[in-house]
Order: structure tokens, then C-alpha cells, then sequence
């Protein structure tokens, strides 16, 4: 059913977005002429054109165009410290001063080797990567060679990175393993799944909250259930913590109670720069070891480049240590919660999923399991909550999607808080409201 009101309100919003904001209009235009639709990451586009940034300081953004946000979308999880933290900015400058493009190993691949053992328990051995897709990658490749098997579970709705995206099932360039698609947070179909290609299946590849399918928790006995299956299987279980890895002291798997045969880390690891790693068991690991007979290569330039190292040093030793983490963790549940009673204080078809400093608000009040849970969200209205927001100062995803960095103060989450409410307040006429949203799904009388 269509909402006039709501799409009028869109179409004004959209309308004073391009008005104010004519430089960045002029660089998408700009853009379009060197890159495909003037874009070469997807999921920073938005309409009417997306916001061009011009820098960034502590936890405040600014665009080309002079407007400056409070930054809550934490460069979708690998900004966790906001921008150039002074322990990292200095790590880099230190690396650069020392020299970059060795081309041999150097001592701060060990410093940053050892750190990341010592802080995620499942780790035993790790590699490292250039990005969060490039180990996730490597991952399933190292089971699929371990087990000797072809296929891979995955779930529905999923993101493992550019080349492993599995929105709607799938996107046409993945890479071209065999899939086996279960669905998120079903124990009994995916446990059942398992068994029935258990003689093929190589690994279960999942993330412990689903990021870009909508923050989205796994629900703890369908870990224990996964974890179970796969061994019984033979299978790896492979946990997805490229995002999760902030949570708690120790990541998710470590918070959650279930550890992985194989364990995927992204940029954050790495300060935040181009990084990857995936590790694990050290049996399985052990396929890399050059000095062996029938070693298994790994390549990568910039795998171990001192700029990288040394970033990664910092962000562990300095600016997100196991208490920092925790603290972020704590600070993120509160803010969840606060959300969640807002939405129901206004009384609008609105909710917030999450775990920790990772969150993502949803046009929709159902309670949501899983990605098919969200088929309802209205889309029109999340935008608009989106564009209202940038007026006021405060940037998240054009998906409703926040990663709160360590430089977001409680005063920042209060002004959002309230700018929000303001919002919710002044657009309650054209916002889907709860009463409706439970109508459209309550079953008929008889």
C-alpha cells in the first residue's frame, strides 16, 4: 500500500539534500565520468547523489560541501577509533620514517603475529591478508583443500565481502564454490542441511552477528548447534569475524562461548588500514608452513607491509585494548536499548538489532531473526530518517547502519538521541506507526 504522504516528505528531503549540497553534486558528476555510475564502492552510494567527504577529525566528518556530522558509521566497523587516532598516526609516521617496500620479513609482523594470537583464543596460528574478502577467501579455500571436500555452507542474506555476498541468495560474481544456502538462525534446517551433504560439505562459513544483512545476532544455540553439526560432519566451522572481532575482550566467538576451527579478522586489526588475517587451528595452518614438504603457497605483497604492521601494534597495544573494547561494547548495548524504547515511546513501526557497538536501525517493529524477517521494512521511510538525520549533524549508513567509534562521547549519543526523537516527532504523521505495521501481520478473525 502505497504511503503518499511518506513519499512527498522523501521526495522534499531528497530535494533539500542536493540543494545544500552542490560541491558534492558537482564531484559525483566528476566521478561519473572516470567510474561507473561515479562510484567504485558500493555501498557508500546513496541517493540523489551520495555525500562526498572532505576529512575527518576525532569523530566528526566533514563534506565538500562545509556540513559537519557526528560519524556514526565508523567506516562500517574498520573505523573503531575514529579518525587518525594520535597512537596510530604516530605508529605510521614511525613506519614510514623506517622505510616501506622491504621486501623481506621484518620484526613487526611478529610483534603484530604474536598480539593477535594472544587476544583471540581460537587463533593458534594466524596469515595475513590485504582485506576482509581476501581471508575470508583464503579460509574456505584452506578448508576445502584440509577436508579434501568441495562444498560450502553459507547463509542466507550474508556478506563475506565482495566476492562471497549472499543478499537475495546470491549476487552473480561470487566466487564459483559449490553452496550449500541455509537459513539464519534456523537450527533444525541448517543442522539437517549439514547431515545431508556431510559427505561433501568442507566448511560452515558464518558470521556470529550478521553485519550487512542487518545486524542481525545469532541466537547462542544455533551456534552450539553449528559448531556440533560441522564436527560431527567433519566439516569446519569457519567464523566470520572481520566485524565481530570488537566485541567483548576477545571477539565474538570467545563472548559467545563457541570456538571455530578457522577465525577471519578485518581492518580494524590492522589500524584500520587495507588488512586482513585468517587463523585458527594450528593443525590447519600448519598446510602453509613453507619449510614442508607439500607446503601449500600464500602470497600477497603487502601482506606483512610495515605500514600495516605498525598500525595493528598500536590498535591492540594502545587504542583498542581488551578494556577499551569492553567499555565500547557496554556503551553500545545502552545505546541499543535506548533506541529501542524510543521507538516504542513514539509509538512508529521502527527497531534496532544489534550486539555491542554494532547496530543497525530498521523501518519495521517485527522482531527480526533473520534477513527474510526484514522483507516488510519500509525503505522509504528509513531514508528519510537517514536524510533528516544528515540536517541535523549526524551521519550512519544510508541502511540505518552505525559502528560507533571510541571517539563518540555520551554527549554525541545524547544529541543524536534527541535529534532523533525531534524527528520521529515531527514526521509521525507520514511514518508508518506500530499499530499499522502489527495490523498488516495480524492474522484475520475465524
Amino acid at each position: 500500500m502505497r504511503n503518499i504522504p511518506l513519499e512527498e516528505a522523501l521526495f522534499e528531503a531528497r530535494e533539500r539534500f542536493a540543494a545544500r549540497r552542490p560541491k558534492s553534486r558537482q564531484m559525483h558528476e566528476r566521478a561519473s565520468a572516470a567510474m561507473p555510475g561515479g562510484n567504485t564502492r558500493t555501498v557508500l552510494w546513496h541517493g540523489p547523489f551520495p555525500l562526498r567527504a572532505a576529512g575527518g577529525s576525532g569523530a566528526i566528518l566533514t563534506d565538500v560541501d562545509g556540513h559537519a556530522y557526528v560519524n556514526l558509521l565508523g567506516e562500517y566497523t574498520a573505523g573503531v577509533f575514529g579518525h587518525s587516532h594520535p597512537a596510530i598516526r604516530r605508529a605510521v609516521e614511525e613506519a614510514l620514517a623506517g622505510g616501506v617496500n622491504l621486501g623481506a620479513h621484518g620484526t613487526a609482523e611478529v610483534e603484530l603475529a604474536e598480539r593477535v594470537v594472544a587476544r583471540f583464543p581460537a587463533i593458534e596460528s594466524v596469515r595475513f591478508t590485504n582485506s576482509g574478502t581476501e581471508a575470508n577467501l583464503m579460509a574456505v579455500s584452506t578448508a576445502r583443500h584440509v577436508t579434501g571436500r568441495p562444498k560450502v555452507m553459507v547463509f542466507d542474506g550474508a556478506y563475506h565481502g565482495a566476492l562471497l555476498s549472499f543478499g537475495g541468495g546470491g549476487i552473480p560474481i561470487n566466487a564459483p564454490f559449490p553452496y550449500v544456502l541455509a537459513r539464519y538462525n534456523d537450527t533444525e534446517g541448517a543442522v539437517a542441511a549439514i547431515a545431508e551433504n556431510a559427505g561433501e560439505l568442507a566448511c560452515v562459513l558464518l558470521e556470529p552477528m550478521m553485519g550487512a544483512g542487518g545486524c542481525i545476532p545469532a541466537d547462542p544455540d544455533f551456534l552450539v548447534a553449528l559448531r556440533e553439526a560441522s564436527a560431527d560432519a567433519g566439516a569446519l566451522l569457519v567464523l566470520d569475524e572481520v566485524m565481530t572481532s570488537r566485541f567483548g575482550r576477545h571477539g565474538a566467538g570467545d563472548l559467545l562461548g563457541v570456538r571455530a576451527d578457522l577465525v577471519t579478522l578485518g581492518k580494524w586489526v590492522g589500524g584500520g588500514l587495507s588488512f586482513g588475517a585468517f587463523g585458527g587451528r594450528a593443525d590447519v595452518m600448519a598446510v602453509y608452513d613453507p619449510s614442508a614438504p607439500g607446503a601449500v603457497p600464500h602470497a600477497g605483497t603487502f601482506n606483512n607491509n610495515a605500514l600495516t604492521m605498525r598500525a595493528g601494534i598500536a590498535a591492540l597495544d594502545e587504542a583498542f585494548t581488551p578494556d577499551i573494547a569492553e567499555a565500547l561494547h557496554a556503551r553500545g548495548e545502552a545505546l541499543r536499548g535506548r533506541l529501542v524504547a524510543l521507538f516504542a515511546d513514539r509509538g512508529v513501526a521502527f527497531t534496532a538489532t544489534g550486539l555491542g557497538s554494532l547496530m543497525t536501525i530498521h523501518a519495521a517493529a517485527s522482531t527480526v531473526r533473520s534477513p527474510a524477517d526484514l522483507a516488510g521494512a519500509d525503505a522509504a521511510a528509513r531514508e528519510l530518517v537517514f536524510l533528516d538525520l544528515l540536517e541535523r549533524g549526524f551521519y550512519m549508513a544510508h541502511r540505518g547502519f552505525i559502528a560507533l567509534s571510541t571517539q563518540v562521547t555520551d554527549a554525541h549519543l545524547d544529541g543524536f538521541l534527541e535529534a532523533l526523537d525531534r524527528i520521529l516527532a515531527e514526521r509521525r504523521t507520514v511514518l508508518p506507526h506500530r499499530e499499522a505495521a502489527d495490523a498488516r501481520v495480524a492474522p484475520a478473525d475465524g
